[in-house]
C-alpha cells in the first residue's frame, strides 16, 4: 500500500492470453497513458486460456524474460496466470507488492460457471488469496462484430472502477473479502453503463466427438466464448491419424445455458459492463447447507448394509 500513500499507485497486469495478447497490451497502454500509475506486467509467455487455477509445483522452475513494453516494467513467464500473479506479488521479481492486480483484458467473456475454468479470473484470484486487491477483466469478443480497437475502449471504461478502488484503498475503506470480475459487453462503444451483478450459472455445454485425425473439423477454440484459436492436441502432430492404440477425441459445443435475471451473463448481453464480486471459493446455497446438516446425522447412523 506504500505506493498509494507515497507515490503513484502500483498496478500489476497479468492475463491468460499471453503477454502479446491485444487485451493486455491495450490495457497497459491506457494505464501508462494516464501518467497516474506505476505499471508492472507479469504475464504468461504464451497463451494459457482455460488453465483455471493450475500452478507450477515444487521443483519445476519458471523461465522469466524481460519484455519491452513502453512505459511499463514487463516480464514474460513460462508458467500459468496464477504463477504469474504469485510471482509478481512476491517481491522476488518486483521490489514492492503492487497496490492492485488487474488480470486481462481477456478475449472472451468470463461469466457464470466459466469463472471456474478461466485463467484470467485465476490470476486475480491468486492475488486476492494472498491479500492483494485484484480485478479480472474480460471482453465479450464476438467474431465479425468485435475489433482490436474495442480493447482500448474497454480499458478506458475500466478506469473509473480502477480509480475508485485505489481511492477506497487509500482511505482504507475497500472491502477485503472479495475481488471483482468485470465483463465488458460486445457493444462496448455504446455500453449501457455499469451494473453490479451476481455470478450466475450460465455455461456452454460441451461434449466429446471422436475424430479420425487432428485436422478433422474445426479446432475448438479457447476462452469461454470459444472465439480464440488454441491447440487442443499439442502433444500430437496436427495430421496424426487415429489408430487402434490411440483414439482421437475433440470437444464440441452442444448447447448454451443462460441464467435468469440479475445475473452476470444476461446483464452483459443486455449491453452492461458487469461488475461481479466473487470470493476465492463459491459458498453452497443455504438450502444445501441445511439439507446436509440433517443428512450427515442420518448418514452416519445408517449401517453400511443399507447402501445401494
Amino acid at each position: 500500500m506504500d505506493g498509494i500513500m507515497n507515490n503513484r499507485p502500483r498496478i500489476m497486469v497479468t492475463n491468460d492470453d499471453g503477454i502479446d495478447g491485444p487485451g493486455l497490451r491495450a490495457l497497459v497502454q491506457v494505464l501508462v497513458s494516464t501518467g497516474c500509475y506505476e505499471v508492472q506486467v507479469c504475464a504468461p509467455d504464451s497463451e494459457k486460456s482455460a488453465t483455471s487455477h493450475s500452478i507450477t509445483w515444487r521443483n519445476i522452475m519458471l523461465t522469466v524474460s524481460r519484455v519491452e513494453i513502453e512505459g511499463a516494467t514487463a516480464y514474460a513467464v513460462s508458467g500459468t496466470p496464477a504463477d504469474c500473479a504469485s510471482l509478481g506479488i512476491s517481491k522476488a521479481l518486483f521490489p514492492a507488492v503492487p497496490d492492485l492486480v488487474i488480470s486481462g483484458i481477456n478475449k472472451g467473456s468470463n461469466c457464470g460457471y466459466h469463472i471456474v475454468y478461466s485463467g484470467t479470473v485465476a490470476g486475480a484470484r491468486e492475488a486476492f488469496i494472498h491479500g492483494v486487491p485484484s480485478i479480472s477483466v474480460s471482453y465479450d469478443w464476438v467474431r465479425d462484430k468485435s475489433s482490436i480497437d474495442d480493447f482500448k475502449l474497454g480499458a478506458e471504461a475500466c478506469l473509473p472502477i480502477i480509480n475508485a478502488i485505489l481511492t477506497e484503498l487509500k482511505n482504507k475503506t475497500y472491502p477485503q473479502r472479495c475481488f471483482l470480475n468485470v465483463d465488458l459487453p460486445t457493444t462496448i462503444a455504446s455500453h449501457k453503463g455499469y451494473r453490479v451483478t451476481k455470478q450466475g450459472k450460465s455455461c456452454i455445454k460441451m461434449g466429446w466427438k471422436q475424430v479420425i485425425s487432428e485436422t478433422q473439423g474445426e479446432k475448438i477454440v479457447s476462452t469461454m466464448t470459444m472465439e480464440t484459436a488454441t491447440s487442443a492436441g499439442a502433444e500430437m502432430d496436427a495430421s496424426s491419424p487415429a489408430s487402434e492404440e490411440h483414439l482421437l477425441f475433440k470437444k464440441e459445443v452442444l448447447s448454451s445455458q443462460i441464467e435468469e435475471e440479475d445475473m452476470d451473463f444476461r446483464s452483459l448481453r443486455e449491453g452492461y459492463i458487469t461488475v461481479t464480486p466473487v470470493g476465492a471459493l463459491s459458498h453452497p446455497e443455504m438450502d444445501c447447507q441445511a439439507y446436509f446438516k440433517d443428512w450427515l446425522t442420518r448418514a452416519v447412523e445408517c449401517p453400511s448394509s443399507t447402501a445401494l
